[in-house]
């Protein structure tokens, strides 16, 4: 069972519908008490990061996150999701974020259209247990901002001005910044391989 943290960011219907075409079961929950009994959890996310922080300390969500991460239980943020799990993020002034993987996350640079929305190209650059046989094509971004990590938590990435994370990764921790809900065929694989790691389909 997957458990999707329901903090009141983001419309999750696209990623259901993904998770149903892959014949995985899930629930959407704000409750620590059901999302503990899961197998795993997804921490979705659209819209600003101080928002989101807040919401998830309001619901003392973070607290359960990290003691979820400390575990080594399985752990996907995708988009807003994703930039959560780093140390800090610089939109709307300096917050801190879950501290999951260690990094800031960033404006991306006015030498390209802001916010980037379209499709990349993401190429893989470091193995991850979770994503051994990483499928490598085009995924759709939409965001202002971007992660800075170390190399190697670097699973895959893209270009659009500058190198972007697109698949970071530390210990039993992912992060997506494209939607793979949204990514057509190669979404659709990324995704399955990793819910097929996590033994949830």
């Amino acid at each position: 069972m997957i458990g999707i943290i329901d903090y009141g960011m983001g419309n999750i219907f696209s990623l259901t519908g993904a998770l149903k075409r892959l014949e995985a079961d899930y629930i959407f929950s704000d409750s620590t008490e059901e999302l503990a009994k899961c197998d795993a959890l997804i921490l979705p996310g659209v819209g600003a990061f101080t928002d989101a922080i807040a919401n998830l300390r309001e619901r003392k969500l973070d607290v359960f996150i990290n003691d979820w991460a400390s575990q080594q239980k399985p752990l996907l943020g995708i988009c807003l999701g994703m930039q959560l799990l780093f140390t800090e993020s610089c939109e709307y002034g300096q917050s801190t974020g879950l501290n999951l993987i260690p990094g800031s996350v960033i404006e991306i640079p006015d030498i390209v259209k802001v916010p980037h929305m379209g499709w990349n190209y993401i190429t893989h650059k470091n193995k991850h247990p979770y994503l051994e046989q990483m499928e490598e094509g085009y995924v759709y971004f939409v965001h202002s901002f971007y992660a800075k990590t170390p190399e190697e938590n670097i699973i895959a990435s893209t270009q659009y001005g500058v190198e972007i994370p697109a698949i970071v990764g530390k210990g039993s921790v992912l992060g997506m910044q494209f939607h793979p809900e949204k990514s057509s065929e190669t979404g659709k694989k990324i995704l399955q391989e990793l819910l097929k790691s996590w033994r949830v389909i």
